[in-house]
């Protein structure tokens, strides 16, 4: 500092500049300059003090990290739209140095768990088997720690059926029966139909209580037994019209039929999903939570009595209870790892099951495009 100083003077008396000295302004410049060194030289001992060194902006999710994904077109209209960063808030550290200091996110647990995953947001999630060379019912039911009974159930087989390599089998978390819902149906019927407790169901499937079923929902009775004169109540199908369902949505179809009666179309995440046909919304679930694995989801009721499942979306368009007609936009595209209310996904893309009919994009083979063109 002495030496700068020393250059300063020199400089001035070089330029014989008379008078200057004299200039009240030319010492409160002269202060704010060295002021301004001072605070300059003492950000680096400032940050280091409250553990700002190498510090630096970090997103949970992952889909945030590049500017590609925050163009105006890679995303419809949603709040993911908008990239959380925050103004700092400004701190003077030890009477004479200002710093900036990030405001602190509060995530709590759940989101953390939806977000990295968790062991025990999987224990619940009913999945899918191929069948492999040298499985037998009984080898498969002991591999996933399930009676023979349930998987039998579960996938309207008896101790004598066949089963073929490829073939996709559901594989239920625990011992007990599926059970689709339909219209009459009520908790506690369910559960004495299976043997069961209303407690037990309620608990295990997430309800808020009694009344939370609705047709076309797929609960799991833990513990329940399948009645001697009665089939599962599984695969049952109307006919429905070919044109009675419209394309949910735009993309490529990635996955064939697979649980439950769906079919998985991939897109850039921010793709409208519309109603594939008129009907009601019943679930509009936007809590950006697991889910059993669909994250955020829809279903609509059908004038035919078929309910439609729109799985893995980003941002829901309507809620429960709305009329939509075929076509209207409900959703966008979700689905993108780590993205709050993905669910279990690998990327974007929509899961679009029918509940009490052929599911109308089974007729696809994977790897086609679809379009409303």
């Amino acid at each position: 500092m002495l030496k700068l100083f020393n250059k300063v003077f020199k400089g001035l008396k070089l330029a014989k500049i008379n008078g200057l000295f004299r200039n009240p302004l030319f010492y409160f410049g002269f202060v704010s300059f060295v002021l301004f060194g001072v605070m300059y030289s003492s950000c680096d001992s400032a940050s280091s003090i409250n553990g700002l060194d190498n510090s630096r902006i970090v997103f949970f999710n992952s889909f945030f990290n590049g500017t590609s994904n925050s163009d105006g077109n890679a995303l419809f209209s949603s709040q993911a739209s908008a990239i959380p960063l925050e103004t700092p808030d400004l701190k003077i550290i030890q009477d004479n140095t200002l710093c900036g200091v990030s405001t602190p996110c509060v995530v709590s647990g759940k989101v953390l768990g939806d977000t990295f995953g968790s062991t025990n947001q999987n224990k619940k999630d009913i999945n899918s088997y191929d069948v492999q060379p040298g499985d037998t019912l009984q080898s498969i039911a002991d591999d996933n720690n399930i009676s023979l009974n349930t998987l039998l159930w579960a996938n309207d087989l008896t101790s004598s059926s066949k089963i073929k390599v490829g073939q996709s089998l559901v594989i239920l978390p625990t011992d007990g029966v599926l059970h689709v819902v339909r219209s009459g149906d009520t908790v506690s019927a369910i559960a004495q139909k299976y043997k069961s407790q209303s407690d037990n169901v309620i608990i295990y499937n997430d309800l808020a209580n009694q009344d939370d079923v609705y047709i076309g929902d797929i609960l799991i009775v833990p513990g329940g037994t399948m009645p001697k004169k009665s089939s599962p109540i599984v695969n049952n199908q109307i006919p429905v019209a070919s044109n009675f369902y419209i394309f949910p949505t735009q993309g490529k179809i990635t996955q064939g039929i697979h649980y439950y009666n769906a079919v998985d179309i991939a897109n850039k995440c921010g793709t409208f999903v519309k109603a594939a046909a008129a009907g009601v919304v019943q679930r509009a679930v936007g809590n950006g939570s697991w889910n059993g694995g669909m994250g955020n989801h829809i279903t609509i009721l059908h004038s035919n009595g078929t309910v439609t499942y729109y799985g893995h979306l980003m941002t829901l368009l309507v809620k429960p209870g709305a009329e939509v007609y075929t076509g209207q936009n409900i959703a966008l595209m979700g689905g993108q790892p780590g993205m709050a209310g993905a669910g279990k996904s690998t990327g974007c893309h929509l899961h679009f099951q029918v509940v009490g009919a052929k599911n109308p994009l089974s007729a696809y083979y994977v790897g086609s495009n679809i379009s409303y063109k």
